[in-house]
């Protein structure tokens, strides 16, 4: 099968244009530490800059208000936005609001719901509303089957009750997409329903904004937190439904796949972030009469960590090159891979870069000490790298029949070969 990654001149000059844009306009916004309002209203004229260029929420189709962007363009922006955290907001195609708009246009085609796009689509679009998706429950994330929260119909409404916790953006979300058993009777895969919640409904229980590693100190309400919520007895309308009841993994699915993609891409971004300061810093630091970079140790650490990332990148667009091809059920081996390969490359460039730099990479005088913290996270959201692992595994075994004999077996391989060149090896002994 033939493949490549070209793209259009056209477009190379569009993701020229982002590079020096996210470069001057966008990166510069990471050491002001505003806050979420703030960061809104800043980021306001840059939006509008990266729609009057059409690279807008570039990820839905054109009839959405996006761009029609396949896997593979989308890949190479992603890993331009990937080099700052606010980046992605500003290009319309930050988690969680770009994958929520994805599952609610999918579930617009399914279920004919019209209502739908006026209501939460457009102005999920424009900025005017934000979301999050609450699926991940404590007990319940690595094994999505044991979501425990339930809904049920109760007249014209759903009542929904559980706890989730690890919803992103959750305290400043106008309303969640809730992933519940609405079905306790059919296998979980069946019987899994996504609805949306206006987060100001009564029973929406905002608990806490979970500190994590890459944001230790406890706070509330900031952009990119991760919420703790409880749903006690919630309502909302039938009409809340995301596309058609029981479709909750298979929409699932449909958000997760693209967004590994866009994810592994902007780790890509980090990376190459994190390599720049690795080499800036090996050729500027003397060190026992010469640079780091004429240390062969520290040539290993940039040897090393190009050919990852470009290995890293590789895969990934081969991933997306895929996935236009043939779809995302037919790309499930190389999404997996990329998933866990990614993440690990990320680790080990920012880690290595560190190292480099020793108490000023450790030190919050760089970025390089946020970079590492968030790049843990990588390894674990998504699915853990061994649940992946184990997809890859499993797919490539059934390709795979059990031998009581072993096909590579040298002592039948020989009485094979005998056979088939019986009249050759004849001729031999009769010349001999």
């Amino acid at each position: 099968m033939a493949w490549d990654f070209e793209t259009e001149e056209e477009f190379k000059s569009e993701l020229e244009w982002m590079k020096t844009f996210v470069k001057e306009e966008v990166e510069p916004l990471e050491v002001l530490h505003l806050g979420y309002e703030d960061v809104l209203k800043v980021i306001k004229p840059l939006q509008e800059e990266v729609k009057s260029r059409g690279l807008y929420a570039a990820h839905l189709p054109k009839e959405l208000g996006g761009g029609g962007f396949g896997q593979i363009r989308l890949a190479l922006m992603h890993e331009i936005l990937g080099r700052c955290g606010y980046a992605p907001v500003v290009f319309g195609n930050n988690a969680p609001d770009s994958g929520n708009a994805e599952l609610i246009a999918v579930g617009i085609e399914e279920s004919h719901n019209e209502s739908h796009r006026e209501k939460w689509l457009n102005p999920l679009l424009d900025s005017r509303l934000r979301s999050g998706f609450s699926m991940t429950e404590p007990g319940a994330g690595a094994d999505p089957k044991l979501i425990s929260t339930t809904a049920y119909r109760d007249g014209d409404e759903w009542v929904i009750n559980g706890h989730k916790w690890f919803t992103t953006n959750g305290s400043i979300a106008d309303f969640l997409i809730v992933m519940a058993v609405t079905n306790k009777d059919v296998h979980p895969y069946l019987g899994c329903s996504m609805i949306i919640v206006p987060s100001n409904a009564k029973g929406v229980n905002i608990v806490r904004d979970v500190a994590t590693m890459a944001e230790p100190f406890e706070s509330f309400g900031h952009f990119g937190n991760h919420a703790e919520i409880v749903y006690e007895d919630v309502r909302v309308p039938l009409d809340n439904l995301v596309g058609l009841e029981g479709n909750g993994f298979v929409l699932a699915q449909k958000r997760l796949g693209p967004g590994r993609i866009h994810h592994a891409m902007r780790w890509i971004g980090q990376s190459e972030r994190a390599f720049e300061m690795m080499c800036e810093r090996a050729v500027s630091r003397h060190l026992h009469g010469s640079t780091l970079a004429e240390k062969q140790m520290i040539q290993s650490f940039i040897a090393d960590s190009m050919a990852e990332m470009a290995a890293a990148r590789l895969m990934t667009l081969n991933a997306a090159w895929k996935m236009d091809k043939v779809g995302p059920s037919k790309a499930r081996v190389e999404i997996a891979m990329i998933k866990y390969f990614g993440a690990k490359v990320l680790y080990n460039v920012v880690d290595r870069a560190i190292q480099v730099h020793g108490a000023l990479g450790y030190s919050c005088d760089m970025p390089l000490e946020f970079m590492y913290r968030t790049a843990r996270a990588a390894r674990i959201y998504d699915g853990p790298d061994e649940v992946h692992k184990v997809t890859v595994a499993r797919q490539v075994l059934k390709e795979y029949e059990p031998k009581e004999v072993p096909s590579e077996y040298i002592p039948d391989r020989k009485l094979k070969a005998q056979e088939k060149f019986a009249e050759f090896l004849s001729t031999i002994a009769d010349n001999s």
